[in-house]
Parts: C-alpha cells; sequence; structure tokens
C-alpha cells in the first residue's frame, strides 16, 4: 500500500496510486498527486476534475475515455470535450489520470 503525507497527514492509497478513501479528497491532495505524475494544476485541468467529481456523483462510477469526452462535450462544448484537448491536460492518459487527480476509483475498464 502507498501513501501520501500531506500536511502532517498520511492519506492511503491502492497499487496504482488512487485514493482508498474518496473523502481524503481535496484540492491540495489533487496538486500533491498531479506533483507525482508531473502536472502543475491549471483552471482547465480544474474544470475538468471538477466535472468528472459530478460525473461520479450523479452515476456513481468513473468515466471510461469515451464516456468522459462525450460527457464533457455536453457539458463545456466541442471545444474541451474532445480527445485531443484531455489527452493535452492529462499526458495522453485523460479517463485514468483525471479521475485520479479528482480523488475517484480508476475507471473499471482501463488498464
Amino acid at each position: 500500500m502507498n501513501t501520501l503525507t500531506l500536511n502532517g497527514k498520511n492519506i492511503e492509497l491502492d497499487k496504482d496510486g488512487y485514493l482508498l478513501d474518496l473523502n481524503d479528497w481535496s484540492a491540495e491532495v489533487a496538486q500533491a498527486l498531479a506533483a507525482q505524475a508531473g502536472l502543475e494544476l491549471s483552471p482547465e485541468h480544474w474544470e475538468i476534475l471538477e466535472l468528472l467529481r459530478s460525473f461520479y456523483q450523479e452515476f456513481e462510477l468513473s468515466p471510461a475515455t469515451r464516456p468522459l469526452i462525450k460527457y464533457t462535450a455536453l457539458k463545456l462544448g466541442p471545444d474541451k470535450g474532445n480527445s485531443l484537448h484531455l489527452n493535452r491536460l492529462f499526458n495522453g492518459t485523460p479517463a485514468k489520470l483525471a479521475a485520479k487527480l479528482a480523488g475517484l476509483p480508476k475507471p473499471t475498464n482501463c488498464l
């Protein structure tokens, strides 16, 4: 089991680096996980992370890439809801990395 230490608190992660307890998520946790992935979160990233958290609240699952693209296009328009934009933001693995940064479980059909 992995841990992320933040402000003196140990946050448990699974073997792939996803939060074991979704309630441990915060903006600071997201930034720390992003730093581990070599990302600095911009307002564009936060927009997608917030969208993902809304998706999870509504459907109780983390979307795979195709549903993520469709949902983003539906909510934010085609300029942001496309694979080029999401791949650019999340290092070519938008569903997996965005879910991790949003504090959500790994999408079920992502390897």
